[in-house]
């Protein structure tokens, strides 16, 4: 190989040389990039979603009235710290034309787990746990079924402004989700004639009234 030949060579070998070193460099460069911003997600408090269900039940309990609710908590992030979940608070205001009666004050009873009754071919709600604390994390998503309890307060027909909240450790902010229910006449009526374990389903899906701003998404009873 003739000396300008030679030249050649060893300038291309050196172009490929330093541009191997220099994708090698950006490589590491981005590695160390994505393994700072990972390690920067794992430090940030675990960031929460709550989903309420399309279906909620309503039950009496006694003078009372027992309302079963079962949203969905997760994240979609993983981190190192785990969310504890220390309370949950249901809340209803009545809101419209019965805006001046007075407005329940829920406490969170217990979790129930729906069973179907084959002898009265019913769904019943059994007890399975106490209110406690729970833990939510990325890969550990949580849907208790809340039992919150009027111990004296019952139904009047008309439109309810609600919201459920959980607590958070840690003093930060709490999850809030609001909804709106929507009882007719009707509905209590059924209520108050039925059964001492009667469970009454309200939907906020229903096609029939999804359609109606009047209903704006409330759940309302399912046979209205």
């Amino acid at each position: 190989m003739s000396d300008g030949g030679q030249g050649v060579a060893m300038s291309r070998r050196g172009w490929f040389d330093a541009v191997h070193k220099w994708a090698a460099t950006a490589a590491a460069v981005v590695a160390l990039a994505l393994s700072l911003y990972n390690w920067t997600e794992l430090q940030q408090p675990p960031r929460l979603d709550m989903t309420l269900p399309h279906l909620m039940r309503i039950g009496p309990a006694g003078k009372g009235v027992l309302i079963y609710f079962q949203p969905t908590v997760s994240t979609r992030f993983k981190a190192q710290d785990v969310e504890v979940i220390t309370d949950a608070r249901l809340r209803l205001a009545p809101a419209g034309s019965i805006s001046s009666v007075k407005s329940p004050e829920f406490y969170w009873q217990g979790n129930g787990v729906p069973t179907f009754d084959f002898e009265s071919n019913e769904i019943r709600i059994e007890w399975s746990g106490d209110p406690a604390p729970f833990i939510v994390s990325q890969d550990k998503p949580q849907q208790p079924m809340f039992q919150f309890q009027d111990d004296t307060w019952s139904f009047q027909p008309g439109r309810y402004e609600g919201s459920v909240e959980l607590s958070r450790s840690g003093n930060r902010e709490p999850l809030t989700e609001r909804f709106c229910l929507i009882i007719s006449k009707r509905a209590v009526d059924e209520m108050r004639r039925g059964d001492a374990r009667g469970i009454y389903f309200f939907r906020n899906d229903l096609p029939k009234f999804t359609s109606s701003s009047k209903y704006s998404h409330c759940y309302v009873r399912e046979t209205d």
